[in-house]
């Protein structure tokens, strides 16, 4: 398989700027979206545990449910997430379920990382997939907003 890292900085570069947009309004600063196999955003996500009283809205199931109901479909096997933090062990098994194609992720969670860091969910004998993950697209500019929000938040 080919791997077009300027394409997946592009689409990594629109979570960024939702992830600046969810650390604005108070939200850990985590964008995600979902293209679709034609290339274009299906879905947006952003966190939304605060705004929305929702410990489920991580910007990863904000993005899936809004692509299920585009799609007016649960299989997202054709599409691709894009997320600027490594997904923790509920968004893994929702990314598993909605058997999406590929998950591409900026950073690594080195506390709750669920894909490859700390727990392998895609790669487990629980799941029933199998998940193309291209971890540390644009890691660093990633890593670096989640590091100023919660030292800006200490201060």
């Amino acid at each position: 398989m080919k791997i077009d890292f300027k394409l997946h900085q592009q689409w990594m570069g629109r979570s960024i700027e939702l992830a600046t947009n969810a650390g604005n309004a108070g939200e850990v600063p985590v964008g995600a979206i979902i293209v679709s196999s034609e290339g274009e955003i299906i879905a947006e996500g952003e966190n939304r545990r605060e705004r929305d009283r929702d410990p489920t809205a991580h910007a990863e199931i904000v993005a899936i449910r809004a692509a299920g109901a585009n799609l007016n479909s649960w299989h997202l096997d054709r599409c691709t997430l894009y997320v600027t933090l490594e997904p923790c062990p509920m968004c893994a098994g929702a990314i598993v379920a909605a058997r999406l194609g590929m998950l591409v992720y900026g950073a690594d969670d080195p506390k709750t990382g669920s894909v490859r860091t700390v727990l392998n969910i895609p790669d487990s004998a629980a799941s029933n997939h199998k998940l193309t993950v291209i971890g540390g697209i644009l890691e660093s500019g990633c890593r670096q907003q989640l590091q100023d929000w919660f030292r800006q938040k200490r201060s």
